[in-house]
């Protein structure tokens, strides 16, 4: 599927410009195998770069002027690079354009550039588009005009550009953008950037999605709600254990032996992410070992925390991770991102996949009237060069 990407990406550029691009860039979406809302909370995520891409094509074009097709919209824009950059009533052209803000404002100086990309990534499913537009945007300047901007920037700066257009996300879809690796997950400790790779070899299982093609509207004002709650529930936790700083720090027993002094929500909240913190370092171990039964243990651990503890589910996610968890052929499924819609990710044996596709989708209609969207996963590199040759 890559390469028919590739191929009309190539062919659209050459078409509209009447020249060969310079350079080729994919930039991946990714997954979260496990590790749901710790990122803000001082813990560690286990993500990966898949194998759905956005493809680039760019050349230099002798101007200050950066031309940009987003071939599956079927639209465009130009931008003088010189100018002031400001946000647009077209969304999709305000990542780019904050890629570009924060090239000028770090101090890089580069010229004009013909730009066009095309995707197949879902939008809107949670398997970060934004970053990887993001990230491949800028990886193709640099790339293209010799800025010798590390890999790690390159993730940061993405972050950035996000928070300009007003989402204030953290670093993991970037990063995982940036430095997947295939057949690889990446540890990232959320606090100090640092990160180790850990095989990703499910043996006899594979890694699909479903998409509950919902989205409830409670998200942001929910996802301000937990951020409070956490803090609440830390600040408690510190009062009383002096040595602890961040509930990486913290123990399950220490956050029960504090419930008398948590409101109920503040309490749930802290114990679902130290145990979620706790989960992380398990599932790389089980993965080490390849102990995969147990990592899908896990996953459908954090599914019950994050419906019942951290409340970010909703009944179409429920449904979903309940009805799997009844089939032998599942062994482990969790709602996978924010909440309150989006995908669960879901381990289930090889050559089982289509029948329990097939009854579940049937089920999930009967159900709720709404159609199943469904996508086969690999773990695949992060962004980088694509060789013609």
């Amino acid at each position: 599927m890559n390469a028919i990407l590739i191929h009309k990406t190539i062919a659209f550029f050459e078409d509209a410009f009447g020249s060969s691009p310079e350079k080729i860039v994919l930039s991946p979406g990714r997954i979260n195998i496990i590790g749901e809302h710790v990122d803000y909370n001082d813990g560690f995520v286990l993500p990966a770069a898949i194998d759905k891409i956005i493809c680039f094509a760019f050349e230099k074009n002798n101007s200050d002027l950066a031309k940009i097709i987003a071939i599956d919209l079927d639209d465009e824009f130009e931008i003088d690079i010189n100018d002031e950059m400001k946000q647009n009533d077209k969304v999709w052209t305000n990542y780019l354009r904050g890629v570009i803000n924060q090239l000028k404002s770090i101090g890089f100086t580069f010229e004009g550039f013909n730009c066009v990309f095309s995707s197949n990534i879902p939008v809107g499913s949670g398997l970060s588009s934004s970053a990887a537009l993001e990230c491949g945007f800028l990886f193709g300047i640099n790339e293209l005009f010799n800025l010798n901007i590390k890999p790690l920037h390159i993730a940061l700066m993405g972050q950035h550009a996000e928070h300009w257009v007003g989402i204030n996300c953290g670093i993991m879809d970037q990063f995982s953008s940036v430095f997947g690796l295939e057949n690889k997950v990446i540890k990232i400790d959320c606090k100090t950037l640092e990160f180790e790779y850990h095989n990703a070899n499910f043996s006899d299982y594979s890694l699909v999605l479903f998409d509950s093609n919902v989205k409830h509207s409670l998200m942001t004002s929910a996802y301000n709600e937990r951020r409070q709650q956490c803090e609440e529930g830390i600040t408690i936790i510190k009062n009383n254990f002096p040595g602890i700083s961040s509930f990486r720090d913290c123990t399950e027993e220490q956050v029960l032996s504090l419930q008398y002094l948590m409101s109920e929500d503040v309490f749930k909240r802290s114990h679902f992410v130290v145990k979620e913190i706790k989960r992380v370092i398990q599932a790389c171990d089980a993965l080490d070992k390849g102990n995969i039964e147990f990592l899908g243990q896990l996953m459908f651990e954090t599914h019950e925390g994050l419906s019942t503890e951290y409340e970010v589910s909703c009944p179409e996610l429920d449904f979903l991770v309940n009805t799997v968890k009844e089939e032998q052929s599942v062994i482990g499924s969790r709602l996978m991102g924010g909440g309150f819609g989006g995908c669960t990710i879901n381990l289930i044996k090889k050559g089982e996949e289509e029948a329990i596709k097939a009854k579940l989708s049937q089920m999930y209609l009967e159900t709720f009237g709404i159609a199943l969207k469904i996508y086969d996963v690999k773990i695949g590199n992060g962004t980088s060069l694509y060789n013609r040759n």
